[in-house]
C-alpha cells in the first residue's frame, strides 16, 4: 500500500492516541481500580473495532485497485489494437511476433505472426540490416536512431518508423500527404523560351509576303504543339515565344523528346535551309525571376550547341534533346566584324596577350593561336602562345615553326605564362570553352579578362566569366573563325606564308580535306589564306601519314564489326595500347567504308585510360552519345576518356546506343 495511505489520520496517529489513552487509564486505576478496569475494557473494545475497520478498509482498497488495474489493462489492449496506425513487434530473426489489428488490415491479413519482415517490408529490412546508410545516435556510440522510411502497399503510402532497440515498427498512413506533395511538385512553375534560331537564313531571298507566310506556318505548328501539352504560349517577337507550364507538362515534353523540333524541321524541309527551333527551359527554383534567367541561359546553351535542340535546366540537372542537324551557317558577317572590333579594343587595353588551347593541342588549336598572335602583334602588344611539350599530332607542324625564330620564341610553357600573368593580361582560349580542358586551368582561374574563340557545340561546363565569347558551332574549325576575325581586326593585316599556311592547315584537318563541315564561308576563308601565300604543298607534307602508323591502323580496323546495320565498332584487344591520335584517325578511316554512317573506336591509351573516338557523316549525333558517357565534341566528331577496361567501355557504349535507339532512334 502506498505510504501516503498508510499515514492517514486513523493510521499511526491512532496508535499514538491509544497509547496516550492507556497511560490515562493507568493513572485513573491508581486512584480507582474499578473505574480503571472499566476504562480498560472500553478502550480494548474500541481498539478491536478500529482494527477490524482498518483490516476491512485495506481489503476493500486492494480489491478496488486490482479491479481498476484489470479494467485499465483491458482498455489499454483494446486501445492499442484499435489505434489508427499499424504496430508490429518482431523477433531477433526478423519475424513478426505480434501485430495489432490495423497492421493486419494494411497487409489485408488477420494476423502477421510468423511472417518474415523481408517479405512484408523489404525496403525497411535494407535499412535494418545495414545495406542502406542510417543515422546513429552520437550520444550512444553505435546505437541506431529511429529509422524512418516511406513505403507503398496496395496503392497506399505509409511511413514506417523502426525502433531497432525495441524491435518495434510503427506504420502511419500518409497517403493524403504523399498525394498532396506529388500534386505540389507537378504544379510547380516552369518557364521556357522558344526561338526560331535561323529565321534570317531560312527566309533568305523571300519577299515580305513569303516571309510572313513562313513565320505564320511555323507559329501555327508551335501553337498546336503547346495546346497538346497544356503549355501557355505568349509571343514576344516574330521569332521568339514565352512558355509557361507546370512540371507535369514539362515531364510530358521530355518524354516526347520535344517532337516539335522534328515537326518544324520536316515541315520546312523543302526550303534551301530548313527552319529549326531552339528551346530553353528552367524548373526547380522558387523565384520566377530566377527561373526566367535560367530559361534564357538554357536557350543560350541550346544556341551555343548549334540550335535545333532543347536544353532543360532542372535543379542541378541539365538535359539536351534534339540536335540532329548541323548548325546553320550564318550568311552575314556582322557578328564577326563586331567581335573583331571588340577583340581589337581588348588587345589594345592589355599589357600582354596570352593565347592558350586545349590539352594535347591539335593543328587547329595551334593554327588559331598563331593567327591571334599575329593580330596582337599588329597593334604592338606583346603576345605569347602557351604550349607544353608538343604531341605527335603536331610534330611536323612544330618542325616548320622552329625554322621561324621570331615565331618560335613566342611559345612559352605554362609555368612561364603563370609568371607573366598580371592584372591587365588578356587570356584568349581557343578551340575549347571548358576550363578543365585547357592547357593550364590555373591561367583561367587567375586571369581577370578572358576571351573564348571556339567552334565546338557548347557543353554544360563553360567559362562563364569570359568578357568576350565567339562560339559558332556552324564553323568548320577555330582557324576559320580566326581567319574571318583577322580580315576585320586590322585594315592591312599581313600574314607571312608560314602563318597563313598554319591557319589553312587547321581548316584542312578539321574538314578532312574540305569533305566535312564545310560551308561557303569555309571556302571564302581558305581562299583568303591562299591569296596571301598559304602553301598547300607544305600542308600535304605536314599531314603525310607514317607507313608504320598506316599498318597499325589496318591492324586495328581488322577488329571492326557492324552494329545497328550502319555503325562500325572497333574494340581492340586487351593490353593493346594505342595513342589517341591513332584512335581518332582509325575512326575517320572507317567513315570511308560502304554503308558506314558512324564509327566508334575503343582502345586503351598509353596513359592507362580507355579512349573512345566517335565520328559520323551527319545522320547521327555522336556528340550526344559521348556526352552521356562524360565526354563531348561535335555532332559528327566527338570523344571521351574512361577508366576501366575496353570491355566495360564497350558495354557502356552499347547501353547508351540502345537507350537512344529506343527513345528517339539513332539516325535521322
Amino acid at each position: 500500500m502506498p505510504k501516503f495511505l498508510q499515514r492517514r489520520w486513523h493510521g499511526y496517529h491512532t496508535v499514538w492516541a491509544f497509547l496516550l489513552l492507556l497511560v490515562l487509564i493507568i493513572v485513573v486505576s491508581i486512584y480507582n481500580w474499578a473505574l480503571g478496569i472499566a476504562s480498560l475494557f472500553l478502550a480494548g473494545t474500541l481498539c478491536f473495532s478500529m482494527l477490524q475497520a482498518e483490516i476491512s478498509f485495506r481489503r476493500n482498497l486492494v480489491e478496488y485497485i486490482n479491479g481498476l488495474s484489470f479494467r485499465i489493462k483491458r482498455v489499454e489492449g483494446e486501445a492499442v489494437s484499435m489505434l489508427p496506425l499499424g504496430i508490429i513487434l518482431y523477433s531477433e530473426d526478423r519475424t513478426v511476433e505480434w501485430n495489432n489489428r490495423n497492421a493486419g488490415d494494411i497487409f489485408s491479413r488477420k494476423s502477421l505472426v510468423g511472417e518474415a519482415l523481408q517479405e512484408l517490408l523489404p525496403e525497411v529490412m535494407s535499412s535494418l540490416t545495414g545495406n542502406v546508410p542510417v543515422k546513429r545516435d552520437p550520444a550512444k556510440e553505435g546505437v541506431l536512431k529511429d529509422i524512418r522510411q516511406e513505403i507503398s502497399v496496395d496503392d497506399r503510402y505509409y511511413q514506417v518508423v523502426a525502433i531497432p532497440s525495441e524491435r518495434l515498427l510503427y506504420l502511419y498512413d500518409i497517403t493524403e500527404l504523399v498525394v498532396l506533395r506529388e500534386r505540389y511538385e507537378e504544379e510547380k512553375l516552369a518557364i521556357g523560351i522558344v526561338m526560331m534560331d535561323n529565321l534570317d537564313e531560312a527566309a533568305q531571298g523571300m519577299d515580305d509576303q513569303q516571309r510572313t507566310s513562313l513565320i505564320a506556318k511555323v507559329a501555327s505548328e508551335i501553337t498546336e504543339w503547346s495546346k497538346q501539352f497544356e503549355v501557355y504560349l505568349r509571343r514576344l517577337s516574330s521569332e521568339r515565344y514565352l512558355m509557361l507550364l507546370n512540371h507535369r507538362s514539362l515531364q510530358a515534353l521530355e518524354e516526347s523528346r520535344f517532337v516539335v523540333l522534328d515537326e518544324v524541321r520536316e515541315m520546312t524541309a523543302d526550303l534551301k535551309v530548313p527552319m529549326t527551333l531552339s528551346i530553353g527551359l528552367a524548373y526547380g527554383s522558387e523565384s520566377a525571376s530566377e527561373l526566367g534567367a535560367l530559361a534564357q541561359s538554357s536557350l543560350d546553351m541550346a544556341l551555343g550547341r548549334g540550335g535545333d535542340q532543347a536544353a532543360v535546366k532542372a535543379g542541378q540537372r541539365l538535359s539536351f534533346y534534339g540536335g540532329k542537324s548541323n548548325a546553320a551557317e550564318k550568311r552575314t558577317r556582322v557578328r564577326a566584324r563586331v567581335i573583331a572590333h571588340a577583340l581589337r579594343d581588348l588587345m589594345q587595353e592589355s599589357d600582354r596577350v596570352l593565347i592558350m588551347g586545349h590539352r594535347v593541342p591539335d593543328i587547329d588549336a595551334v593554327g588559331a593561336a598563331i593567327g591571334l598572335l599575329k593580330a596582337a602583334q599588329m597593334y604592338n602588344v606583346e603576345a605569347n602562345i602557351v604550349m607544353e611539350t608538343p604531341n605527335p599530332s603536331i610534330t611536323r607542324m612544330m618542325e616548320q615553326i622552329r625554322r621561324d625564330d621570331e615565331l618560335y620564341k613566342t611559345f612559352v610553357t605554362t609555368e612561364q605564362a603563370l609568371q607573366m600573368m598580371t592584372e591587365h593580361t588578356l587570356l584568349i582560349v581557343v578551340d575549347t570553352h571548358k576550363a578543365s580542358m585547357t592547357m593550364e586551368p590555373r591561367l583561367v582561374q587567375y586571369a581577370s579578362r578572358i576571351v573564348v574563340v571556339d567552334h565546338h557545340r557548347r557543353g554544360e561546363e563553360f567559362i562563364n566569366d569570359a568578357v568576350l565569347v565567339y562560339l559558332e558551332p556552324y564553323a568548320s574549325s577555330t582557324c576559320e573563325l580566326v581567319t574571318e576575325l583577322l580580315q576585320y581586326i586590322h585594315d592591312k593585316i599581313k600574314l607571312s606564308p608560314l602563318e597563313a599556311t598554319m591557319l589553312l592547315a587547321g581548316i584542312t584537318v578539321d574538314t578532312k580535306h574540305f569533305a566535312l563541315h564545310t560551308g561557303s564561308r569555309t571556302f571564302e576563308a581558305a581562299g583568303f589564306l591562299r591569296r596571301i601565300g598559304a602553301d598547300t604543298i607544305l600542308i600535304q607534307r605536314m599531314l603525310k601519314e607514317d607507313l608504320q602508323e598506316y599498318i597499325s591502323k589496318a591492324e586495328i580496323i581488322k577488329h571492326a564489326r557492324m552494329v545497328y546495320d550502319h555503325i562500325a565498332l572497333v574494340v581492340t584487344s586487351p593490353g593493346m595500347k594505342i595513342p589517341q591520335l591513332l584512335i581518332a584517325q582509325t575512326a575517320d578511316t572507317l567513315l570511308g567504308m560502304t554503308n558506314v554512317v558512324a564509327s566508334f573506336v575503343i582502345s586503351e591509351r598509353p596513359d592507362g585510360l580507355i579512349g573512345i573516338s566517335a565520328r559520323s557523316l551527319g545522320r547521327m549525333n555522336v556528340q550526344v552519345v559521348m556526352e552521356k558517357l562524360g565526354g563531348g565534341g561535335h555532332l559528327s566528331n566527338a570523344a571521351v576518356q574512361l577508366e576501366g577496361t575496353c570491355k566495360q567501355a564497350e558495354a557502356r557504349l552499347m547501353e547508351v546506343l540502345a537507350e537512344i535507339e529506343a527513345k528517339e532512334g539513332l539516325f535521322e
